[in-house]
């Protein structure tokens, strides 16, 4: 994802609930504009007649849709918690079921607007505010599945936090991958499943 030479930040940041809804009702239509039109139509004259507000008004929260679309990124991220990651423990005692459990989660919460994803991959440009929130995010998840698997019997990697940066960054990847370009789920799933799990059982398992 490269930095942009246009201006992506948002101009202002709304401290009232008003503006707050303008604001949201920017993005929301700026959603709904790119998954219909795709990114080079999605103009921003088709979002503020899609927000029904005015050019001049989009324009006091964002510079251009290249700062739109970074906005979606950061909500899409903030949104895209694993949220089953704290039952993580509570799957069968199996390495392979804690595996399929983060995976599997990983996968639902890719699962909404393919189109509006894969503009975010081949479009999207780094803000200040999205690259904080990749980092933010990075390290949470990180930090969530190096404990999961810090205390699994069954992970005999030889550096865990490079293994756990790794696989976090596998699961991620490939699942933005599949979400986008519609690779077959089930297929998808097990397969990674079988190759993270084979990874982290350490090199005795190869054989």
């Amino acid at each position: 994802m490269p930095a942009s030479g246009r201006d992506v930040e948002p101009r202002r940041k709304p401290r009232q609930v008003r503006a707050e809804l303008t604001r949201d009702r920017i993005l929301t239509a700026a959603a709904h504009v790119f998954s219909e039109h795709g990114y080079a139509a999605g103009t921003t004259n088709r979002i503020a007649e899609q927000a029904r507000v005015s050019i001049g008004s989009l324009y006091q929260y964002f510079p251009n849709k290249d700062a739109i679309l970074a906005e979606l990124m950061v909500r899409h991220i903030d949104r895209g918690t694993w949220t089953h990651a704290d039952r993580l423990d509570l799957s069968p005692g199996s390495l392979e079921s804690v595996v399929r459990a983060l995976v599997r989660d990983a996968i639902d919460n890719h699962r909404d607007d393919p189109r509006l994803l894969r503009i975010m991959i081949e479009e999207g440009q780094l803000s200040e505010d999205l690259r904080e929130t990749i980092t933010r995010h990075g390290e949470q998840r990180v930090a969530e599945v190096r404990a999961v698997f810090a205390r699994h019997p069954d992970v005999r990697v030889r550096d865990l936090d490079a293994a756990v940066d790794l696989v976090v960054f596998t699961v991620e990847l490939n699942t933005h991958r599949l979400a986008a370009f519609g690779q077959p789920v089930d297929t998808f799933e097990n397969e990674l499943v079988d190759m993270v799990t084979r990874y982290l059982r350490g090199p005795s398992s190869a054989g």
